[in-house]
């Protein structure tokens, strides 16, 4: 790859680096120059450009960084469609991030141009939280450091997601005489909340004497219960394999795996087990609700991670959590993860049609309605659909055929395309991060397009409003930021979106499409007889 300075007239072709304004706008750094736009630049009065050429060697950006993702991608992730050379991986599920350290440094080392950033390994994710991202930092990754990083991957996942267990515990308390009652029901509300906030319940509580064979008893008991894990929390804290919890385990024919961990606060934990099932004897600093190292342990267990006592002595590093004075309170304020936004399609569908002469939504494509179609693509790719309907509204729904769509009709469609947005858009939840708003009559978009919009997404980063572009030429759908959608709500008449474009230049990110499916619609019969005609059966 070359880098530097272009003369205009030899930039034909060249990833921009630095946006360059022009007489009617701006091209915006990724952008790759067209014959058309160096004549746009020229006549601005531009000489030069900072720019980047490709070598033959090279691997564009996007595909490096989609091929990384998808690589590295294992159970309980998804990996999100690339844009400017980054593709995330978000938690399809709640539960524990695995992550392969020493392949991750492998990879990291290989080359400057290609980075794989994570979650700490075992760290609890929500469902939809990133995980990782793949970030390429030039235009492009030379082949040979992409195949050295395919060689390291090999066909193992470097990062995935352990969902949690609806697994159902027993947690025994034991009490001496001096033990308040307090504290009784203090034990036993701090681990369901710890059992809760991890997918599992608490199937059985019991309050036995702080005795070795009253425990025992009691292990046996939620073991017969089928109870797992078993949780034991003593009116006394564990200070050596002989104390009454560490016998009770042996006694009830268990085994005592590890005592103590090096992870303060946690450091009085025992782990053993009863047949398959792990008995856990829980420190006093649980009753807190801060984090300690039976936390790290307990996520283990509820994800079916399989924990030894080597490591439980590995997790020193890191392991000092108890509040210092350097540090006095880094649980508090925690920043929220990142997570993948909440997007929903609202497919306007309540057009007049006024130029076919009869519905062009409903006309038969490749053998089922054209609005099939467009719903069918906006489904595999958001995460709620809505159709907005006007005209033949009924007809419209019983076209669609699809019970994962939502619908929403404008009595009033005949006033123009505004009303219709307008309904979609306040018909949305609270929870919505941006719309893609989708024209009926455009069959050939595919969910591909819709990923990428996504992928585009970022209000923090000024792209909160997503174009797809073919040859310089913007096209639908067009996803729009939630902060957008008071402005939409706003239009009335015939005017669309688009009118707000130039108020909102500085948030408009243009995203490359490989092919002019964005531009292609059924506005006219003979747009559709085109389309019948042409490569509608491929799509």
């Amino acid at each position: 790859m070359t880098f530097g300075e272009l003369p205009l007239d030899e930039a034909e072709g060249a990833i921009l680096a630095h946006s360059v304004k022009h007489q009617g706008g701006m091209f915006k750094k990724g952008r790759v120059l067209t014959a058309e736009d160096i004549a746009v630049l020229g006549a601005a009065g531009v000489k030069a450009v900072y720019a980047a050429k490709l070598a033959r060697d090279d691997v564009p950006e996007d595909e490096a960084a989609a091929a990384v993702a998808g690589a590295i991608a294992g159970g309980g992730t998804r990996a999100q469609a690339p844009f400017t050379g980054r593709a995330n991986l978000h938690a399809s599920c709640h539960g524990l991030a695995l992550v392969d350290v020493a392949r991750v440094r492998a990879l990291n080392r290989l080359h400057e141009s290609l980075t794989l950033a994570t979650v700490a390994p075992y760290a609890v994710v929500e469902e939809r939280e990133m995980v990782a991202t793949v970030k390429v930092i030039p235009f492009a990754v030379p082949r040979p450091v992409l195949e050295q990083a395919r060689a390291i991957i090999g066909g193992k996942p470097l990062v995935s997601v352990a969902a949690f267990r609806a697994k159902g515990a027993g947690l025994i308390i034991t009490r001496l005489p001096q033990t308040k009652a307090s504290i009784i029901a203090k034990s036993e509300e701090a681990m369901r909340e710890r059992l809760g906030a991890l997918g599992g319940t608490l199937t059985a509580v019991r309050v036995v004497a702080h005795a070795a064979a009253d425990v025992a008893a009691a292990i046996a008991e939620a073991s017969a219960l089928g109870c797992d894990p078993i949780l034991v929390f003593g009116a006394s804290a564990i200070v050596d394999r002989g104390d009454v919890i560490p016998q009770a385990v042996v006694r009830a024919g268990g085994r005592v795996l590890h005592l103590g961990m090096p992870v303060d606060p946690g450091n009085l934990m025992m782990f053993g087990a009863l047949g398959p099932v792990p008995v856990i004897g829980v420190p006093s600093c649980a009753r807190s609700p801060k984090l300690n190292g039976f936390d790290w342990v307990l996520a283990r267990v509820m994800a079916d991670v399989p924990v030894t006592p080597e490591d439980i002595m590995d997790m020193g590093a890191g392991g000092l959590l108890a509040e210092i004075p350097t540090r006095p309170s880094p649980r508090e304020g925690k920043p929220k993860p990142q997570r993948a936004p909440r997007v929903a399609a609202v497919v306007l569908a309540a057009g007049q049609s006024s130029r076919m002469g009869e519905n062009k939504l409903l006309a038969d494509l490749g053998g089922q309605p054209m609005i099939r179609r467009t719903v069918e693509t906006m489904r595999q790719a958001a995460d709620m659909t809505l159709v907005v309907t006007g005209r033949d509204a009924s007809a419209i729904e019983a076209a669609v055929r699809d019970p994962g769509a939502g619908f929403v009709h404008n009595p009033r469609y005949a006033e123009g395309l505004a009303g219709s947005l307008r309904e979609g858009i306040a018909a949305l939840p609270a929870d919505v991060d941006a719309a893609v708003v989708a024209l009926g009559d455009m069959p050939l978009v595919g969910p591909d397009v819709v990923r990428r919009l996504i992928a585009a997404f970022n209000p923090a980063e000024h792209r909160s409003i997503c174009v797809p572009v073919v040859g310089g030429e913007r096209g639908n759908p067009v996803l729009w930021g939630r902060q957008h959608f008071q402005a939409l709500q706003a239009l009335s008449g015939d005017r669309g979106a688009r009118t707000l474009f130039d108020s909102l230049a500085e948030e408009v990110v243009e995203v490359a499409m490989p092919d002019d499916a964005v531009l292609t619609d059924a506005d006219t019969p003979e747009a559709l007889a085109r389309l019948k005609a042409g490569r509608l059966t491929e799509s």
